[in-house]
């Protein structure tokens, strides 16, 4: 189920013949219902990095003209937009943030604490370190680091230790084998949530660069929104979060050097305007899918600098 589906459609503002993107295709949810608001002069650029969500984007969609798709990670969507047209601008950029359902459901992709499979997390294929890399190789500290920064887990230094303690005798292969330790280390639990559940965030996270990816994207789709476009993002944890919060309020707002001053440089006015405020699902929308529950959609509009003294 496309979490906030008439929210996030909505928030772009739909013009029949513009050029939109979905950066984070998944199974196509959202990119159905923004194809049923364009006319045959509408386009609509699709982008995953996952290799059965690009094989699933050119299954639906491979035969409409007006849809272009991309095996990419979101930080590579200026280049694709590139490849459509040079120097092409969108109306519109949509981000769903984080880990799809496909991919926690399948449990030959590492991602779920719930099924036991291998400890992969890869968002890209076989590219890179996976989680299994990270767990059998990295020092504490840096376990430490990467579960406190990226899960915000407060038993980091326990789970660490115990991990480092373990692959002395066997490597951690299996998702349910990491789950078991962190369960049996782990004091206390939070109420309806797994021990597990920050931690294998954090792998997950920092085996995809999921961070610095949103920087890199969030930029990049600034920079390619025509005045008036809107950037629309999903976003499903406070880490997440907080970067396009900071993200949209620092490029709202004129440089504060020419606060005061009756005249403000081009160079120095905002670039974007915030639209409303931040949208959470309804209760009948978490009731029916609860991965939706944490889900906030942040929107913003493109200024034209020339009018935005």
């Amino acid at each position: 189920m496309p979490v906030l589906l008439i929210e996030a459609v909505e928030a772009l503002n739909i013009d029949a013949d513009g050029v939109y993107m979905d950066a984070t295709f998944g199974r196509g949810g959202h990119a159905g219902a923004i194809l049923e608001k364009l006319s045959a002069g509408g386009r609509l650029i699709c982008l995953d990095r996952d290799p059965q969500a690009y094989a699933h984007a050119l299954e639906r969609f491979g035969a409409d003209a007006r849809v272009a798709v991309f095996l990419a990670p979101f930080s590579g969507l200026a280049e694709c937009a590139e490849r459509v047209q040079p120097g092409l601008r969108l109306d519109g950029i949509l981000f769903d943030l984080g880990v799809s359902s496909p991919q926690l459901d399948d449990a030959e992709r590492g991602f779920s604490f719930m099924q036991d499979g291998p400890l992969d997390m890869r968002m890209g294929g076989r590219h890179g370190p996976s989680a299994a890399d990270v767990v059998n190789a990295a020092p504490a500290d840096q376990l430490v680091r990467i579960f406190r920064e990226f899960g915000e887990e407060r038993f980091a230094l326990r789970i660490a230790r115990a991990i480092v303690t373990d692959r002395k005798s066997a490597p951690f292969l299996r998702t349910l084998q990491l789950a078991g330790l962190i369960a049996r280390v782990c004091p206390t639990r939070e109420h309806h949530k797994h021990p597990a559940t920050r931690v294998f965030q954090a792998l997950r996270i920092y085996v995809n660069d999921e961070l610095g990816e949103l920087e890199t994207a969030l930029g990049a789709a600034l920079a390619r929104l025509e005045p008036r476009g809107r950037l629309a993002v999903i976003s499903f944890h406070s880490l997440e979060d907080r970067i396009v919060k900071q993200f949209m309020r620092r490029h709202s707002l004129a440089d504060p050097v020419y606060a005061g001053l009756p005249h403000v440089p081009e160079h120095a006015r905002p670039l974007l305007k915030l639209v409303g405020k931040p949208i959470v699902p309804a209760q009948l929308e978490m009731d029916r899918n609860p991965r939706a529950r944490s889900a906030r959609l942040r929107i913003a509009e493109r200024l034209d600098r020339d009018r935005a003294a």
